[in-house]
């Protein structure tokens, strides 16, 4: 995923379906300067992470 489309998602007040190697995952903040981006899986929201862009994909909105 792309840096600019992940924080058009965050910002976006509409869920959009977002997986992370297969993992459904609530896009928190982006870290442009490493190209990582702040999730959380939606089933352990309690389980933050830093995980790299390129390991999003973008399914659409709810």
């Amino acid at each position: 995923m792309e840096a600019d489309r992940a924080q058009e998602i965050i910002d976006s007040i509409t869920m959009i379906n977002v997986d992370y190697h297969g993992i459904p995952v609530y896009l928190k903040q982006l870290n442009q300067g490493e190209n990582t981006v702040t999730v959380f899986p939606l089933d352990e929201m309690n389980h933050e992470q830093r995980v790299d862009l390129h390991g999003l994909t973008e399914d659409g909105p709810y």
